[in-house]
């Protein structure tokens, strides 16, 4: 393959800027710019020339020999001073030679892929870590960056191919006298990964909210204080608030770190019947986005019931405080009165659902595990029907296999990569 290089650190100006060079030209291209490269692994201070000796900067110099290197390949980095047009004329300079080109989006973790330095989850894991805007978000992308779910998905690979095996073999020696049942030992192997596959699959919702946020909805009647209480929460005046009922109309939203979580917090329009029509349907919306969000905050008046059944974790709350004098759960959005203790609330409500969180954060994930728990399901009751259908089992249990290796990016992966690797900034 081509060697290739890109800046892998963000593009203007910087105290340092980091290029990085990767293939099999590599150490060759570089040491033809430098002079001498430092030992694999040691930094050297180089004067970084083109090869008519001009001098373009000095800085530390960093190489790595394949497979030991994130890519696997031969790589070079080269730490130098953050000018744009240092980056630039380097970065010309590498072009120029034959068998080196500019690096496409994500085409350094794409051969980490290809040459086994990681699978398919640890390279969307290491997608989540360079978003990640929260704690909880960048714990998590580390836990899958370190191939936690990798290994539990070969541990599951092994189990159900030992299953396979031993199935296999007894159909092999059907028409001999080999008096050995095997299918106790394959029903406790099948149950076992099914079980953890479902528990994995259970906790992929939550752990797809810490990568991509809960989403909180403030909902009550119109001019109940919704949008000052948003307002107040974001510390900033991200709704408009007025006397007049029916302000607000569309969905508001304001993105918010709540003990490391990442909260989308949704001011919803007034709840009421209302002949006007773009009022309807603003009241509609709120509706369904209070429908679907993963907590609910009501802001009542006295008197005042809530539009929608309240479930689970919901939070229901009293207006006004700072009139009316009364304690938590009463709040004031004009006053803060309250507030304190509703930040609390909503945070220890979203940890506990945060901490059903599993290892698989993409509903893809959520996908292949079924399919593969569906695989062994299928294999568990055809079981029962006796050795003469150990044939329909072991079928079922490739279909198991193969999603499972189509998760890690063994097999049939081609069509996820181009659309995963977009996502990635040409140095990475």
């Amino acid at each position: 393959m081509d060697t290739i290089f890109a800046q892998a650190t963000a593009m203007g100006r910087a105290g340092v800027s980091v290029v990085r060079v990767s293939g099999s030209l590599a150490h060759e291209v570089c040491a033809q710019m430098v002079g001498s490269l430092p030992e694999p692994r040691a930094t050297g201070l180089r004067m970084v020339k083109d090869r008519e000796g001009g001098f373009i900067d000095q800085g530390l110099i960093l190489p790595f020999a394949g497979p030991e290197s994130f890519t696997g390949e031969d790589v070079v980095e080269f730490h130098l001073h953050g000018s744009i047009a240092i980056m630039r004329r380097v970065l010309e300079e590498l072009g120029s030679f034959d068998g080196v080109r500019l690096a496409e989006p994500g085409e350094f973790t794409r051969r980490a892929l290809e040459n086994g330095r990681l699978d398919l989850v640890q390279v969307e894991g290491l997608a989540d870590l360079i978003e990640a805007e929260t704690e909880a978000q960048r714990k998590q992308a580390l836990r899958v960056l370190s191939g936690a779910l990798g290994s539990k998905v070969d541990g599951w690979r092994r189990s159900l191919i030992r299953a396979a095996a031993l199935l296999e073999a007894t159909i092999d020696f059907a028409d001999e006298d080999v008096p050995v049942d095997v299918s106790d030992e394959v029903r406790e192997l099948l149950h076992d990964v099914e079980g953890q596959l479902l528990r994995e699959i259970k906790g992929t919702t939550a752990a797809e909210r810490i990568r991509t946020g809960f989403e909180v909805a403030i909902i009550g009647a119109p001019n109940v204080g919704k949008s000052t209480l948003l307002n107040r929460l974001a510390g900033r005046e991200a709704a408009i608030t007025s006397s007049i009922a029916g302000t607000t109309r569309d969905v508001i939203e304001v993105r918010m770190d709540l003990g490391g979580l990442p909260v989308t917090l949704l001011d919803t329009a007034g709840i009421r019947q209302s002949s006007d029509e773009i009022e309807t349907l603003g009241v509609e919306l709120a509706l369904r986005r209070a429908t679907d969000a993963d907590l609910r905050v009501f802001l009542l008046d006295d008197g005042d019931t809530p539009p929608i059944t309240p479930t689970g974790d919901d939070i229901v709350l009293w207006s006004k405080a700072d009139i009316t004098g009364k304690e938590y759960p009463a709040v004031s959005g004009k006053t803060g009165r309250g507030i304190e203790k509703l930040l609390s609330d909503i945070e220890q409500a979203l940890a506990k659902m945060a901490s059903s969180a599993g290892l698989a954060t993409h509903a893809r994930h959520a996908s292949a595990m079924e399919l593969a728990r569906r695989g062994i399901l299928n294999s568990q009751e055809i079981l029962n029907f006796g050795p003469d259908q150990y044939d329909i089992v072991a079928a079922e249990l490739r279909i198991g296999i193969h999603a499972l290796e189509v998760l890690v990016g063994r097999i049939d992966a081609e069509n996820l990569l181009d659309e995963i690797f977009a996502s990635f900034c040409l140095g990475k």
